[in-house]
């Protein structure tokens, strides 16, 4: 009973987070040309091809921008990303996270042997380890919660899930801030559990 009180304390608290946020300002058309240098790996759309760099396309404004000046700042650290967005100032990264936002993302395939366990935990999560799901706040399509900041996933490469989530849980990504909510979640997760979930998100739409 405790736990699933602690879920749905969980869940209103999103809720809340969500309807106070506010939009981002940004100007797409703008944004796309400032772009040029990040279409050599996330593809000109943002549809990413290779598996270790993000899709970004139809990611939400405010999660894009917010990554953007974490990665500018070294609070997040992607040893891809370094320098490549020194000369942006911030009126830069809010058109180019416009732009990305405003592209259609692709989705792709799940594996049928995970999708089970996938299934179960982002929508369901773990009561029994006090895991919340994550339909929370990434809503049970995988668009997340674009004014609250909480990421789009559905069609992202499970490649890239899959270390995200492992790097949230090895204290190597840090940068979700003082709530810790995905380094506690991810805390909770095994390998397996980690490779179903980024199996499902990569085929969720």
């Amino acid at each position: 009973m405790n736990k699933l009180v602690v879920s749905l304390l969980l869940s209103l608290g999103v809720a809340g987070a969500a309807t106070a946020a506010q939009p981002v300002k940004g100007d797409a058309a703008a944004g796309q040309a400032k772009t040029a240098v990040c279409g050599a790996c996330h593809n000109p759309d943002g549809n990413s091809l290779a598996p270790n760099f993000p899709k970004l396309a139809g990611q939400g404004q405010r999660y894009l921008e917010k990554q953007m000046h974490d990665i500018k700042s070294g609070k997040r650290v992607v040893l891809e990303m370094t320098g490549m967005l020194a000369g942006f100032n911030d009126q830069d990264l809010a058109d180019i996270a416009a732009y990305f936002a405003s592209q259609k993302g692709s989705v792709g395939a799940a594996d049928p042997t995970l999708v089970e366990r996938g299934r179960a935990l982002f929508n369901g999560g773990d009561l029994d380890k006090g895991m919340p799901a994550c339909t929370g706040c990434h809503s049970p399509d995988g668009a997340g919660i674009a004014l609250a900041g909480f990421p789009h996933l559905s069609g992202q490469h499970a490649q890239y899930v899959s270390k995200q989530l492992t790097d949230f849980r090895e204290g190597n990504r840090t940068n979700d801030g003082d709530a810790m909510t995905m380094r506690t979640i991810a805390g909770k997760l095994s390998n397996h559990d980690i490779e179903a979930l980024a199996s499902y998100i990569q085929g969720l739409h």
